[in-house]
């Protein structure tokens, strides 16, 4: 059996995840946007293109969103909603704000609509090649409907709870991602007045952290409790605040003599150990 998708906003990220879709044996896809030219590319690779949300809301089962914003978010659904109903699953790749996907699911389920969260982490490499993480909120049923799509674009697909919860989800990764940016901003400084190559640091970063898998290597546990001195991260994270605090405190001393200001590594010096449960 296949299923008919329709994918809405064909952008960096969106025209990659449709192309995905297109190539699927499984889907029968339709897209839509304002722009021709990632339309005429769709078409090309086999989808179908519509002339309106409506006409493309009438002819698919799931629709797919990954538009820009909240209020392009809303003014899909509401075009949509005008044809769709009982049957239809509206899917919305887009990161938007933590309450707009219940509000959303709400508004649609008066029409008879279900509706999932579900943003995607990987960007246009992995939305190109298949790989995109992507994290769902919604009912089991919606989930279970949305999920030849998903799997056709993703290749971790996680349902992470009620509805909300992938935005909650995506919200808590980007947390990580672009605090990690702005500590490696301050990693560049410190680096750069001490005389260093930043593109060979850039290098041994993304070598180390392929192999080590970067910040995502301390996140194994189901809680953020403290860790009893009898269970086996006790140990392991306390190896790894002792490791952590003696390159801290080295590396806060070199930006001082350096006279460059590193106020997240200060952070992280305090609150290393407390933050991994000791």
């Amino acid at each position: 059996m296949t299923t008919r998708v329709g994918f809405i906003g064909l952008g960096n990220i969106g025209k990659p995840m449709a192309l995905r879709l297109a190539a699927s044996d499984e889907i029968e896809l339709t897209v839509y946007d304002v722009a021709p030219d990632p339309v005429a590319e769709l078409e090309r690779a086999g989808a179908r293109a519509a002339t309106s949300v409506a006409t493309l809301a009438s002819q698919a089962e799931v629709i797919c969103v990954m538009v820009r914003d909240d209020d392009q978010v809303r003014d899909v659904l509401g075009e949509a909603l005008g044809v769709a109903g009982d049957g239809h699953t509206v899917v919305i790749h887009s990161t938007v704000a933590p309450d707009t996907p219940a509000a959303l699911a709400d508004t649609a389920a008066r029409h008879g609509v279900q509706v999932v969260d579900a943003p995607v982490s990987g960007g246009a490499m992995g939305a190109a090649d298949g790989t995109l993480a992507i994290m769902v909120g919604g009912s089991d049923e919606a989930f279970a409907a949305a999920r030849p799509a998903l799997d056709a674009m993703g290749s971790l697909v996680t349902h992470a709870g009620p509805i909300g919860s992938g935005t909650k989800f995506k919200l808590a990764r980007n947390l990580m991602h672009f605090v990690a940016f702005t500590a490696a901003t301050e990693a560049q400084r410190l680096a750069e007045a001490a005389g260093l190559d930043l593109v060979e640091l850039g290098k041994v970063v993304r070598h180390t952290d392929a192999i080590t898998g970067g910040p995502g290597a301390i996140m194994h546990r189901a809680t953020t409790a403290p860790i009893a001195k009898d269970d086996f991260w006790y140990g392991v994270f306390e190896h790894v605040t002792a490791l952590g605090e003696k390159d801290l405190t080295f590396a806060i001393a070199l930006a001082d003599e350096l006279d460059v200001d590193v106020p997240m590594a200060s952070e992280a010096l305090a609150r290393l150990g407390k933050g991994l449960g000791l």
